[in-house]
């Protein structure tokens, strides 16, 4: 399995120039007064994507890139929720058989869009990792091409494309950090920080109730752990070897954040940024607080990767909110 390149990421950008617009990186007083240490935060919006979420951007680049008789077996995958999204939507735009395997009562709001858009949805298993299992089984029983969450570099090079926006509107960023679940995020902005602005720091997020991309990382290869976090994006039990590779390349560093802190990351993105993000999109802010004296004064992005969040994780933020904040 080839690592994607940057080359790769340009003509990933091509293919999806008809179908995708920019994402906006924006800037709030409040949220810098917040995170202070005379930090400058920027927000990359990508939970303005057609599906609310960055994914969108792999599953476009994936799916353009297939010829005809790849496009006519149809894909099928796994998901909790937004990678999901972004196959059913590619899938829609050029016409091909998409089956996804999404966990047992999975977020109805990435249920009933995966859907809408005119997928086949298969709920089983307890987690992720027992969606990927039965996915895994499924596809080749029904003749149609296996898409990875992570182990795939077509996916990695549409994701990268946000990157390259990123690096356009702001060449000198300090540090950017990205959430982790499968990893593809994170590898993608370590892709392309290498390409284009190698002083910049790539920091990759996890939950401490999931912390299997990040115990991979450290140890040098592929693991599985206990896998808990209520923040879906977040919310894998294994490592994945081609993410893994270009993390172990190029990342600066990898934060664990716990439950509670993203849930109040939510809240502050809510109050100071005007921003709904799902649980896996604010986790960067929530390592942006834990770890600001070391980037005390520095010009640092959060990669808000995503926006649907449910009835019930946004009343679970609300309730994190203290009162009169």
């Amino acid at each position: 399995m080839h690592s994607p390149t940057i080359s790769d990421v340009l003509r990933a950008r091509r293919l999806q120039s008809a179908h995708l617009s920019p994402t906006p990186l924006l800037s709030y007083p409040a949220l810098d007064a917040t995170v202070g240490a005379g930090i400058r935060v920027l927000v990359k919006h990508e939970n303005l994507q057609p599906t609310g979420a960055l994914k969108v951007r792999g599953g476009v680049a994936l799916l353009a890139s297939m010829t005809p008789d790849e496009r006519a077996r149809g894909v099928l995958s796994y998901s909790t929720g937004n990678h999901a999204q972004s196959l059913a939507h590619a899938a829609a735009l050029f016409g091909v058989p998409c089956t996804l395997v999404m966990p047992e009562h999975p977020n109805p709001l990435k249920a009933e869009a995966v859907r809408r858009l005119g997928a086949e949805l298969v709920e089983h298993g307890a987690d992720f990792d027992e969606a990927r299992r039965h996915a895994e089984q499924l596809a080749p029983r029904r003749g149609m091409r296996l898409v990875s969450a992570a182990n795939e570099p077509a996916l990695i090079a549409g994701v990268a494309t946000a990157f390259l926006e990123l690096f356009e509107l702001e060449p000198d960023l300090d540090a950017v950090l990205v959430p982790v679940g499968g990893g593809s995020g994170a590898a993608a902005a370590c892709l392309v920080a290498a390409a284009v602005s190698p002083r910049c720091r790539v920091i990759a997020v996890q939950s401490s109730r999931s912390p299997a991309a990040h115990d991979s990382w450290r140890s040098g290869r592929c693991v599985e752990r206990p896998n808990s976090t209520t923040a879906e994006g977040l919310a894998t039990g294994s490592g994945f070897e081609l993410t893994q590779r270009l993390l172990r390349e190029h990342l600066a560093d990898f934060r664990l954040v716990d439950d509670d802190a993203i849930r109040q990351a939510q809240w502050l993105l809510m109050r100071d940024a005007r921003t709904v993000a799902e649980a896996a999109a604010a986790a960067p802010l929530a390592a942006l607080l834990a770890a600001r004296d070391g980037l005390a004064g520095q010009r640092v992005a959060i990669m808000c990767t995503g926006g649907n969040a449910g009835e019930a994780e946004l009343r679970a933020c609300l309730s994190a909110a203290p009162v009169g904040g």
